[in-house]
C-alpha cells in the first residue's frame, strides 16, 4: 500500500473549518456563561447555576474536539514530512492516527451537540405542554 504526500494535505481544508466552527462555538457559549454569571451574581437562582453548570460542561467538551482537531492537523502535516522523506509505512501510520484523532474530534462534537440539543429541550418545554 502506498500513500501519497497530497492525501493528508486533503484535511487541511476539513480541519481548518472543522477548528474555526468549535471556536466560534467556545465564543458563543463563553459569552452566555458570562451573561448568566452576571444574572447569578445578582438573583442568585438555583436554575441559572444548573444552566452554567451545564454549559462548562460543554465548554470543556469543546477544549477536547479542538484538542483533537489540532492534533489530527499536526499529524497529517507530520505524516506529510515523513512523507517527503520517503518513510511509506511509517507516514501511513501518522496519518492513520491523524483520522483517528479527526474522529474522536467528531465523536465528542457530537456529544457536545447532544447535550445542547437536551438543554434547549428543557428550556423549551414549558412552551410546549
Amino acid at each position: 500500500m502506498t500513500l501519497s504526500i497530497e492525501t493528508p494535505a486533503l484535511l487541511f481544508s476539513a480541519t481548518s473549518l472543522i477548528l474555526l466552527a468549535y471556536t466560534n462555538r467556545f465564543l458563543t457559549i463563553a459569552q452566555i456563561v458570562r451573561g448568566l454569571k452576571k444574572t447569578y451574581d445578582e438573583k442568585e437562582n438555583k436554575s441559572i447555576l444548573i444552566e452554567i453548570k451545564n454549559l462548562n460542561l460543554r465548554l470543556t467538551l469543546i477544549r477536547y474536539m479542538q484538542l483533537a482537531g489540532v492534533l489530527s492537523l499536526f499529524l497529517s502535516v507530520f505524516a506529510m514530512l515523513v512523507l517527503f522523506f520517503e518513510q511509506q509505512l511509517t507516514g501511513i501510520y501518522i496519518f492513520g492516527l491523524s483520522l483517528l484523532c479527526l474522529l474522536i474530534s467528531l465523536g465528542i462534537s457530537f456529544w457536545e451537540i447532544s447535550i445542547s440539543v437536551k438543554a434547549l429541550r428543557v428550556h423549551l418545554k414549558d412552551l410546549v405542554e
